[in-house]
């Protein structure tokens, strides 16, 4: 058996979120007792929570819902490259010395360990680091932070070039104990028909 690599972290109702996102929260519908076989429930959650996939629509007005987009970037060869410290924006030249023959998909580990708890302290992307990328042929973009952009950003302009240059991206990645190096990534969003984002199982797969 080909070894696994678990990169999502688990959903809970302590699990961080951007400030006045919706947690996850779930009731109990039914419950296995007499008269009853099964238990059932119900849960509320924010899409964007836990790993998930950001659907164009997310920052692009009209633009396709998570339901809408093709699979195929979400699933194939990646290449995870150690960012670590890099500092409030992940530049070109922090990527360049892994950019030899990309894959079509590239995930960027920023921290030591994947945060447990809201900060605003975490690494993005440089806008000119998405075109970078884009420009080497690169379809699907990951990092381990909560966003692509800056927590304070207005302006959202990585986001927004995601749109331009037509990449997905997956957030909230723990890549806490993955070596550098490429694997097979398999992050599957739901078919939600209406949603701006999904949540993903994410896992990597030795080549």
């Amino acid at each position: 058996m080909k070894k696994l690599w678990d990169i999502s972290p688990p959903i809970a109702t302590d699990s961080p979120l951007f400030p006045g996102d919706t947690g996850y929260s779930q009731q109990w519908t039914a419950q296995i007792g007499p008269g009853c076989p099964v238990n059932l429930s119900a849960i509320t959650l924010s899409p964007h929570i836990g790993a998930h996939a950001d659907a164009p629509l997310h920052y692009g007005p009209g633009a396709p819902t998570i339901g809408q987009v093709d699979l195929a970037p979400y699933l194939g060869p990646c290449r995870v490259i150690h960012a670590i410290d890099c500092g409030p924006l992940v530049r070109p030249e922090h990527l360049a010395h892994a950019s030899e023959h990309l894959p079509p998909r590239v995930l960027v580990r920023t921290c030591t360990t994947a945060p447990t708890a809201w900060s605003p302290e975490f690494s993005a992307f440089a806008p000119e680091t998405i075109a970078w990328l884009a420009a080497r042929g690169v379809r699907l973009v990951g990092i381990d932070s909560q966003s692509v952009d800056p927590a304070d950003s207005k302006t959202l302009d990585s986001h927004h070039l995601l749109l331009k240059h037509d990449l997905r991206v997956l957030e909230n990645l723990v890549l806490d104990d993955v070596p550098a190096g490429d694997y097979e990534l398999i992050a599957l969003p739901l078919k939600l028909t209406l949603a701006d984002a999904s949540p993903v199982r994410a896992v990597l797969r030795e080549l």
